[in-house]
């Protein structure tokens, strides 16, 4: 009438182990999963999923709005026309110590990196990230920098700011083969705002101290560097 299955001990252990085989193969596949993502996501910004990429050729030939100056006679600035307030300057008229500034306060392996700074990024990924620590500063390099000013970043979602600085790294790495060290310095200090619609060192240094980059104090290039990270403030 009654049937009583012994209660065996091996049963309960086999049982064990096959929850923990289990556990252990979704762990793989989830950390699988994973690390495939990034990979998955820099393919298809990579070929244009998010936005057409400008090509090596295409980055050659940069443009920029330029203000329109109107002189007088004796060869003042009279005024200007402008959708963006920026004049050009070259890297020869810029002082040692303005670059000297902006390498070590926004990029100091410049000179060691093809435009991405993995030691940076894995700081940034330590220290900023995991420890909260916010005075670690930031893991763009110039070159990422320079991109996020040319291109200015557009809305994906959830994915924003994972395309966008995919997409820096990668204009980065392309600069790095179009340009030399000293263009991409050049072509950084000629886009980057200087907060109250003023674009470029050049146009800076006359807004703010009225003289041209050229005739810079170092007191004063290093007041005009400083204001990078928050031009407004």
């Amino acid at each position: 009438i009654f049937s009583f299955k012994p209660w065996l001990p091996h049963e309960s252990k086999l049982m064990e182990k096959k929850k923990k085989r289990k556990i252990i193969i979704w762990i793989s596949i989830t950390a699988a999963v994973l690390c495939l993502l990034p990979v998955l996501l820099f393919v298809l910004v990579y070929y244009g999923a998010f936005g057409k990429l400008n090509t090596k050729e295409e980055l050659k030939g940069i443009q920029t709005y330029l203000a329109s100056e109107v002189y007088s006679e004796e060869g003042k600035v009279l005024g200007k026309y402008f959708w963006e307030n920026r004049s050009q300057t070259s890297y020869d008229q810029l002082p040692h110590f303005v670059i000297d500034a902006l390498i070590a306060t926004e990029d100091s392996r410049f000179y060691e990196h093809n435009g991405v700074d993995t030691k940076g990024l894995l700081r940034v990924f330590f220290k900023t990230l995991l420890l909260r620590d916010k005075r670690s500063g930031g893991g763009s390099t110039i070159g990422e920098q320079l991109a996020k000013n040319l291109f200015k970043r557009k809305k994906h979602g959830i994915l924003t700011m994972p395309v966008n600085k995919i997409k820096e790294a990668i204009y980065a790495v392309r600069f790095n083969s179009v340009y030399s060290q000293n263009e991409i310095l050049a072509l950084y200090l000629n886009t980057v705002s200087f907060g109250e619609d003023t674009y470029g060192i050049k146009n800076a240094a006359v807004r703010f101290f009225s003289k041209s980059s050229d005739s810079l104090r170092i007191e004063e290039g290093a007041v005009l560097i400083g204001m990078l990270s928050s031009p407004t403030a």
